[in-house]
């Protein structure tokens, strides 16, 4: 029977390659994805090496929620003199106190230079560092004298011996380039400086304290015996670990993090499988009716039911197999695209795309496991064929009832519809949020479940204007369309998945616009708002405008992250601590106050806590926080909890605070509220703020207008990448389209004939199936946006606490989806239609 099921392919070859092609692109995305998490794996572990090269660390324990990739976190409480002492023991070749803060460097033609999302930072140059490889020039030695990363150096266009501007610690300054460096390893297009001893130090350390202290190995000592040597001096509430477990934890972290956007991508794949399974089955049952009486003919051959089932399981298998091979080789051609994009942006992938047998392995698996339980139902009709059946001229499918599937379609519909509704009567629930996505889920599956018995109705009403329109052509259409709504339902269901998520993601996506404008419109009061491109704005920056006479005040957003936890309690946990003027919210933020008063608080020098965090830690008004500053523990009265979306950080304390917990110079600022002066209009305010910030370069100078449209941009960046995302699934769609219209039209061959003998012209023949298809295309992208729109416009009910407050349905978005399936349609239509009405009439009419 292999051999049978084989012949099967190759005599029916081109629905098999539509089939092909559709798992192809669902197996490249999970190939591409795996390869691409490997790719940035190898690449973030290099960085991780190249970052991390010491022997051994000197640094503060981390607390729970600490992020030990983030070395300002936690780790800026290590005395710097103490790598004196540790420099003089017996195993240490050399001990390099680290720190690093911002940096932004200004670039041959006058712009910051910057690369993607990378960070841009610097640090002291020490002449000993074993981790920096000098390869142009020297090192730092005097302030104004900086060097660059060769990437970097490369990434500004100067050369060594240029000058240019810095603006470091957020002070401007003039530098000159004395060399270039290299740190053994990828930076994936971070900017890294390094500037001479004392202005480092100086700046990023005045305290004292660093972020820890890399401890290289003197020869002939181990790393064992290098950490049990430097622990004899190390006072107790430091700790000194092997640079090998701290590179672990790094890569530990890092792998965390790239497990979400795997799993983000994975499930697009998983979508795109989905809506590809569509079309594997609709083909093999379509494929199973045509070839009704050969299957009879092997049974009256001899051949057992269980034979037949496995012929065409086989022929799922193959097309699986095959289709996954395709799949992993397109998979690897687009992270190679993707790699040379992100390097024309300045962000180097590590290496060669990984092609390992894990990869191989499961894509192949996959695929084929989708293909096979695809035609497994098909195969299942084609095995119980009666032998006898072969013994007819004509051999028929009967069809079953679609009763049954219409009672669970109806019954797993219902049961959706009724755990969303209760999502949006108990939005507070904790389980909120899950019920209404089992619901929503439950409700797609109802209603592709549903789709035969809609077909009926709602194609009917389609097909008026064409049957009106277009006679008998609209007419025609119309009865092939629904005369098998099951197989109509099947080919539109694919396009109505893809629909579904998109007109979903375009309602959440406009409503989230709107709902982010009415937050700042209605929560944030200032003339200007005040952001930087590195996400960082300069303190001289804050200074230069607070010193405008056209400034009324302005308010810069303060914060660090450091350790949090009761009074006298052992738990700590890491959260950004924000520092604002005490009566910032009686005159330019509004928050919503669950309990005591937001600005008597900040004025008697207490702190306010956020509700979500409150809840999440216990933390109630009345109790004691010590917060774990960089100059000492420091306690805290809450005096306040207040519910924002404007005010992220979980921890707001007055200026005041913070300036004692953290020394100004390591606070980080990422928005500034300036007013303006009495009789000062707000264009005069703009002109004046934008000329004192422009030295900064990477300042943006907003009013309220402007900063609602940056972050609808903001918005509208994610958009395109899930559209890019969901397309996928509609050009499966689309495949899937082109494949049931020539499907049908091989069915539909001697009927094609006996209509042309009659008197129906090419012309006629191929507008028929041109409807057909439109017909298909606007039945699954109706029902699709009518199911992803209504279960979309649940979600400001239930996440209104998280900012999600206003609906808006983009009307024009929809219209244009509606016309694009009608593009859809005609597209799909082309070749069958061609080949429809290229059929010699009397082969049609004698065809068997």
């Amino acid at each position: 029977m292999g051999r049978v099921a084989l012949r099967g392919i190759r005599a029916h070859l081109v629905r098999f390659l539509l089939s092909l092609l559709a798992v192809a692109l669902g197996v490249a995305f999970v190939a591409g994805t795996f390869s691409l998490r490997e790719m940035m794996s190898s690449t973030f572990d290099g960085i991780v090496d190249a970052a991390a090269p010491g022997d051994a660390y000197v640094r503060v324990p981390p607390a729970e929620g600490a992020s030990v990739t983030d070395g300002s976190s936690v780790g800026a409480g290590v005395p710097r003199e103490l790598a004196t002492e540790i420099a003089d023991l017996d195993g240490v070749a050399h001990a390099i106190p680290e720190i690093q803060g911002s940096i932004v460097l200004v670039g041959s033609d006058g712009t910051a230079v910057q690369s993607t999302q990378a960070p841009s930072f610097a640090f002291p140059y020490v002449t000993d560092d074993p981790s920096i490889d000098m390869v142009e020039g020297r090192g730092p030695e005097r302030a104004g004298e900086v060097a660059l990363e060769t990437n970097t150096l490369e990434s500004s266009g100067f050369d060594v011996g240029d000058s240019t501007t810095a603006v470091i610690a957020g002070q401007v300054t003039d530098v000159t380039i004395v060399g270039s460096f290299d740190l053994g390893g990828p930076m994936a297009g971070a900017t890294i400086v390094v500037v001479d001893p004392d202005t480092g130090y100086g700046l990023f350390a005045p305290d004292g304290n660093v972020n820890d202290i890399a401890v290289y190995a003197a020869d002939g000592t181990t790393p064992e015996d290098l950490v049990a040597e430097v622990r004899q001096v190390v006072p107790s509430d430091l700790e000194a670990v092997s640079g090998q477990q701290l590179r672990d934890e790094n890569k530990a972290e890092i792998g965390e993090m790239l497990g979400f956007i795997t799993t983000f991508l994975l499930v697009f794949a998983g979508i795109a499988l989905f809506v590809g399974a569509f079309i594997i089955s609709n083909t093999f049952a379509m494929s199973v009716r045509q070839r009704m009486r050969e299957f009879a003919l092997l049974r009256a051959v001899g051949a057992s039911p269980l034979q037949v089932f496995a012929s065409i399981l086989v022929q799922a298998a193959v097309v699986g197999l095959l289709g996954s091979a395709v799949g992993v080789a397109g998979g690897l051609g687009l992270v190679q695209v993707l790699k040379v994009g992100l390097e024309a942006v300045g962000m180097d992938l590590a290496g060669e795309i990984p092609v390992d047998g894990a990869t191989i392995g499961v894509s192949l698996v996959v695929g084929t496991v989708v293909s096979v339980l695809a035609a497994a139902v098909p195969a299942r009709r084609a095995a119980l064929v009666p032998p006898v059946e072969a013994m007819r001229d004509d051999v028929t499918v009967p069809e079953r009832s679609m009763r049954v599937r219409a009672v669970i379609g109806t019954v797993l519909t219902a049961l959706g519809v009724a755990g969303v509704v209760t999502a949006m009567v108990r939005p507070e629930s904790d389980a909120a949020g899950t019920v209404l996505g089992v619901g929503a889920a439950a409700v797609l599956l109802g209603v592709l479940m549903l789709a035969p018995s809609l077909a009926r109705w709602v194609v009917g009403a389609l097909a008026w204007p064409f049957v009106r329109l277009l006679r008998p052509v609209g007419r025609l259409a119309r009865g092939n369309v629904v005369r098998n709504p099951r197989r109509t339902a099947n080919t539109a269901g694919a396009l109505m998945v893809g629909m579904a998520l998109v007109g979903g993601v375009s309602v959440i996506a406009v409503s989230t616009q709107e709902s982010v404008a009415g937050v700042v419109e209605s929560q944030l009061h200032g003339d200007l708002v005040l952001q930087s491109a590195t996400r960082e704005v300069p303190a001289g920056a804050v200074a230069d405008v607070e010193a405008l006479p056209e400034v009324g005040t302005a308010d810069p957003f303060a914060f660090a992250p450091l350790p949090v936890g009761e009074q006298g309690g052992d738990d700590q946990a890491v959260v950004y601590v924000a520092g604002l003027a005490a009566d910032l919210f009686d005159r330019a933020i509004d928050v919503e106050t669950v309990d005591g008063d937001v600005s008597a608080a900040l004025a008697d020098g207490g702190a306010i806590v956020k509700e979500s965090d409150a809840e999440t830690h216990g933390w109630q008004v009345g109790d004691t926080l010590t917060v774990q500053g960089l100059t000492g523990d420091h306690d805290v009265r809450v005096g306040a909890v207040f519910s924002s979306n404007v005010v992220g950080a979980p921890v707001v304390v007055p200026t005041a605070v913070l300036d004692d917990l953290v020394p100004a110079e390591q606070q980080s600022i990422d928005t500034v509220l300036v007013d303006a002066a009495p009789g000062v209009g707000v264009a005069e305010l703009q002109d004046a703020v934008a000329a004192a910030v422009s030295p900064y370069v990477v300042v943006s100078v907003m009013t309220q207008d402007e900063f609602v449209s940056t972050l609808a941009d903001q918005v509208n960046q994610v958009l395109v990448i899930l559209y890019a995302l969901l397309g996928l699934s509609v050009v499966i769609a689309v495949l899937g389209i082109v494949n049931t219209l020539a499907l049908s039209v091989i069915e539909r061959t001697r009927e094609i004939g006996l209509l042309r003998a009659v008197g129906l012209g090419r012309l006629q023949l191929a507008g028929t199936v041109t409807v057909e298809s439109v017909l298909t295309a606007v039945f699954g992208t109706v029902v699709g946006l009518g199911v992803g729109v209504a279960l979309a416009s649940a979600l400001p009910t239930v996440y209104a606490s998280d900012g999600l407050s206003e609906l808006v349905i983009p009307w024009g978005n929809l219209l244009g989806m509606l016309a694009l399936a009608v593009v859809v349609g005609v597209l799909a239509a082309l070749w069958p239609a061609t080949r429809a009405a290229r059929m010699k009439v009397l082969d049609a009419v004698s065809y068997e």
